[in-house]
């Protein structure tokens, strides 16, 4: 039976996990309505990777208040597949190593623009989206049959180890691929862009008196956008994701801890706050996409105003009409 503490939390993350799916379609669709999904493959990637986690989020903790005794084969397979959360962490998984992947391209294209532009190709970024899926699906697959069993009915999942020497390995591995290293990434990617623009900056205002750079001013300021948007989305990502890492790390020194407690609820629970609450940096920092959700409220639509008197929609409309008729003569 589940406890109250318990009962409340996980209708806490199915919530999460609501809004998380309704904000990255959300996102989806307005990349694809404004034609950006082709401009930025990553980006779509990140928003379908965090949408997967999002949905089976939902699934996963509604079928845990169902409190299912797990029976036999199918009990065990229900256990491994969908109650041992390892779906959620195939995205969830996925979605960092694309985030990573998403700083290097930004600062290929920024700090080595002639160098991207001639070994960048599509079939590299295609390839850096389809090795995020792999690398969190076979991290985490091998995680779970390495850690969960079926006991009394009951699911236990990360908790079941060998010994303790496995327990540290997986441990030791997942913070140093899934926490450390992205953000050495991240530091050293975006310090790198940030001296580029500054230094792209002081070389266009050198120029300034032209007006043959206007083009070439529009195409630096989106660029700069997008990046400033994917900083935020990275230090977002490095707060969000401390407090699980700091409790895999005290499981690393005390072995008497275990891993299902309350503050292992807690940092998942803020973890997931990041996946869930991450469209809204998009839809606030990227232009394309803020513009297409603002035309979607039907009160930000645009009302066409007379601007020369109450009698000017009428003459135009009867202009309108005279000249369509002339036409059809």
């Amino acid at each position: 039976m589940l406890g109250d503490g318990e009962f409340y939390f996980l209708c806490a993350v199915i919530f999460i996990g609501l809004v998380g799916t309704a904000g990255n379609a959300l996102i989806i669709y307005a990349l694809v309505v404004s034609k950006q999904h082709k401009k930025h493959v990553m980006i779509v990637n990140q928003n379908v990777l965090d949408l997967f986690s999002s949905f089976f989020l939902v699934i996963v903790n509604s079928l845990k208040l169902c409190n299912l005794r797990l029976i036999g084969a199918s009990g065990y397979w229900l256990c491994i597949t969908l109650l041992s959360e390892n779906l959620i962490w195939w995205g969830t998984n996925g979605s960092v190593v694309n985030l990573a992947a998403i700083t290097i391209d930004r600062y290929l294209k920024v700090v080595h623009p002639f160098w991207s532009r001639k070994y960048l190709r599509p079939w590299l970024i295609y390839s850096a989206m389809a090795f995020a899926w792999f690398v969190g699906i076979v991290y985490n697959t091998i995680m779970v049959f390495a850690s969960t069993a079926v006991i009394d009915g009951v699911c236990y999942s990360y908790i079941i180890f060998e010994g303790d020497l496995q327990k540290r390995a997986y441990g030791i591995w997942y913070i140093g691929s899934f926490y450390v290293i992205i953000l050495v990434i991240f530091i050293f990617c975006y310090g790198r862009i940030l001296v580029a623009i500054r230094r792209q900056a002081r070389v266009m205002a050198s120029h300034s008196t032209s007006g043959s750079n206007a083009a070439q001013t529009q195409s630096h300021q989106i660029q700069a956008n997008v990046i400033k948007t994917m900083t935020i989305v990275s230090v977002f990502f490095a707060i969000m994701w401390l407090p699980l890492n700091v409790y895999c790390l005290f499981t690393l020194v005390d072995a008497n801890l275990i891993y299902i407690d309350w503050r292992y609820h807690f940092s998942v629970f803020v973890a997931f706050c990041y996946t869930s609450t991450n469209p809204f940096i998009y839809a606030t920092k990227y232009d394309p996409i803020r513009k297409v959700l603002r035309g979607m409220i039907p009160c930000k639509k645009a009302v066409v105003q007379p601007t020369d008197g109450p009698g000017t929609n009428m003459q135009l409309t009867a202009a309108r009409l005279q000249a369509h008729s002339q036409e059809r003569n």
